[in-house]
């Protein structure tokens, strides 16, 4: 990782282009980048540096679980986990004081509900050149590798995304940035002012990310020829605001995680704060959802389930009771039995207008019958929107997920995403394609018109 050296590098005489070691060095201590961020006047979750186990309970008591732990030092999020209870806690700083054992940990306040906003951008001698502005399916709280990014933005307003680069300039020139950079930051509903969301940094990376390119494509404009030219500091471009006027674009681009879990065995297919996706897909559509819906289905596994098969779904807790009865709604009207894993969870749905979900109970723990019965219930997309990630394996929807990725059935494992995929469905005018999908007349391989890169572009002119 070039920031774990930059600063060894410049210890020893070496020149480093661009951004300052020094400078590099304080974004990547999380103890130093909060206060900095105190110092400027930019907002972020309460955060705590670590000094002790019981230093860390008070804290959490203080501002309430769930919190984060944030080791300095790593990479997509490494031994980064929300920590639901106190036990959860003790054994999550064991975590990260192992991975980042020479530098500090810190704990903050965990927002729920939130939105993520991404920030892309190029600066140079501390001034912002170029930024673009991301907007996150998922809710906070999902890495910003494993998120589904919708640019132009579609729920922020000229007033957010004009703060967000007023936050943008702040750390550009506190940090003294020559270079790339990517933020992001939670957007959280204010009850005093709804109209006022409040915005908080969470992060600060400053190197280009693994959405350079797909900001890039999408405002065609190349933000890595940006960042080359302010890291030599040769025929800088001048600033300019690639944000205006983007809420009347006539397309949307989305790009989507690609994940392997085929590959790793016994793995979780949860959404978390660590990074778990090893690739991406991002396509253009006129709208949000029709973006959205090409997106997932270019991704290597996912497909619309065919008719007369089943969908499985799973909650627990902390899933959103009208999302979960939403997404089986619209699969049930679209002539998909409905089938769930427990009594509370079909009475959940029932509760919600969907009527004849059927409880099947597999047992997990025997392979030699699973496949069988999982063929039998015609399953052919499993929809699993529980929030909390379990301590063990002993856990029903770390089975049932896993059971979706090892008989290669296609998995939905965020509510968010579950909700836009059904609005997604839901928009798709009838009478458009060959094929069936539930009892109406799509197609379920390219529900939508494809088009190339320029011409999206050209809608533009």
């Amino acid at each position: 990782l070039p920031q774990n050296i930059a600063l060894r590098l410049h210890q020893n005489e070496v020149k480093v282009l661009g951004t300052s070691p020094e400078k590099i060095d304080a974004a990547e201590d999380r103890h130093r980048f909060s206060q900095i961020l105190d110092s400027i006047g930019v907002d972020q979750p309460a955060w705590k540096e670590l000094v002790s186990v019981a230093d860390a309970e008070k804290f959490a008591d203080a501002v309430g679980y769930p919190v984060l732990i944030r080791p300095s030092y790593v990479l997509s999020g490494a031994a980064m986990n929300v920590a639901y209870d106190a036990e959860a806690l003790r054994s999550n700083l064991e975590l990260a004081a192992s991975v980042s054992p020479e530098h500090p940990v810190v704990v903050t306040k965990f927002i729920r509900g939130a939105r993520e906003l991404d920030i892309d951008a190029v600066a140079s001698n501390g001034e912002l050149i170029k930024h673009a502005v991301s907007e996150h399916i998922e809710d906070a709280g999902v890495h910003s590798g494993d998120a589904s990014l919708i640019l132009p933005p579609a729920n922020l307003s000229a007033e957010v995304l004009e703060r967000v680069k007023d936050i943008g300039n702040k750390v550009a020139r506190a940090f003294e940035i020559s270079g790339p950079f990517n933020m992001q930051i939670i957007m959280q509903k204010n009850e005093q002012t709804p109209d006022h969301p409040d915005l908080k940094v969470i992060e600060c990376n400053l190197r280009a990310s693994r959405s350079f390119p797909f900001v890039s494509k999408v405002m065609d404009s190349n933000f890595v020829e940006a960042a080359t030219r302010a890291i030599v500091g040769e025929g800088v471009p001048k600033p300019v605001d690639l944000m205006k006027g983007s809420d009347k674009w006539p397309y949307t681009a989305i790009k989507v995680p690609q994940f392997s879990w085929t590959r790793l065995a016994g793995a979780d297919p949860f959404l978390g704060v660590e990074m778990s996706s090893t690739g991406e897909v991002a396509c253009f559509g006129k709208t949000p959802e029709e973006a959205y819906l090409v997106s997932l289905l270019s991704t290597n596994g996912f497909r619309l389930p065919a008719p007369g098969k089943s969908v499985y779904v799973g909650i627990d807790n902390l899933t959103e009771t009208r999302i979960a009865q939403k997404v089986a709604k619209h699969f049930a009207a679209a002539g998909y039995p409905v089938l769930t894993d427990s009594e509370a969870t079909a009475q959940v749905l029932a509760d919600g207008g969907v009527s004849g979900v059927k409880v099947i109970k597999f047992d997990y723990d025997n392979r030699r019958t699973l496949r069988d019965a999982v063929f039998d219930s015609n399953i052919d997309l499993v929809v699993n929107l529980a929030k909390l990630r379990p301590s063990d394996k002993a856990n029903s929807n770390y089975a049932m997920r896993r059971m979706a990725v090892d008989f290669g059935i296609p998995l939905v494992n965020d509510q968010r995403c579950a909700e836009m995929l059904v609005d997604a469905l839901e928009a798709l005018p009838q009478g458009t394609a060959t094929a069936l999908y539930g009892s109406q007349e799509l197609n379920i391989e390219t529900p939508v018109d494809v088009k190339s890169w320029q011409q999206y572009l050209d809608m533009r002119k």
